[in-house]
């Protein structure tokens, strides 16, 4: 699953793809926000993310896009 953060203060969104479910990482996420702790996600290859709660400015939780293959739409 991809995931894109915005962090408050920051021009990029950081994106990572995880093998969590997106009902894990929304508990994560509201988990961060209201105990005002950090947001750690692991990515497909074991590389962390870790954000501070307060610093969240949204959350975006969709499918992994598939490869294209050719060109065209």
């Amino acid at each position: 699953m991809e995931v894109k953060i915005a962090v408050q203060n920051v021009a990029r969104e950081l994106e990572i793809e995880t093998e969590a479910t997106p009902k894990q990482v929304a508990a994560d996420v509201a988990a961060a926000i209201r105990d005002g702790g950090v947001l750690t996600l692991s990515d497909a290859k074991g590389r962390q993310v870790i954000v501070p709660g307060g610093s969240i400015g949204w959350v975006q939780l969709g499918e992994s896009e598939k490869a294209r293959v050719g060109f065209g739409g």
